[in-house]
């Protein structure tokens, strides 16, 4: 069995997820948001849900969110609104929430940039299923 090396690839990709993971928490700690945060404004920020359809979404129950979305609707990011075509009780992102969302999606697709960039269509798109394909096996 070969060495494990600072030049093999795992390695780097080691260090890039560790690295990628710090910048992706950057601008959450700068608006004062907490890790996961992120996760409900991206999932509101396709449409307004019930508390347990995101619950559900996010893998979590209504009583692991409640104190989430507590947090997040005292500073304004979201606020509880009928939703759907039943308009039943629920939660949306309210116009500050909806700036942050889109000022982390673009922070995200920066980090995707650099990444990726410098690939072209057909190499991203393997590139990604490779990386799929090696989290899959991992999680057996």
């Amino acid at each position: 069995m070969a060495r494990p090396s600072s030049r093999s690839a795992l390695y780097r990709l080691i260090e890039a997820g560790q690295l990628a993971h710090k910048a992706l928490l950057l601008p959450l700690v700068e608006k004062g948001l907490e890790p996961g945060d992120d996760a409900i404004l991206f999932v509101l920020g396709r449409a307004g849900t019930t508390e347990a359809d995101l619950a559900r979404e996010l893998g979590l129950t209504t009583g692991m969110l409640a104190t989430r979305l507590e947090r997040l609707a005292s500073r304004d990011f979201i606020a509880r609104q009928a939703v759907g075509p039943e308009l039943e009780p629920g939660i949306a992102l309210t116009e500050r929430g909806l700036r942050i969302r889109n000022a982390l999606a673009d922070h995200w697709a920066q980090l995707e940039e650099a990444l990726m960039g410098e690939l072209k269509t057909k190499q991203r798109k393997k590139f990604s299923e490779v990386l799929g394909r090696f989290v899959d096996l991992l999680r057996l």
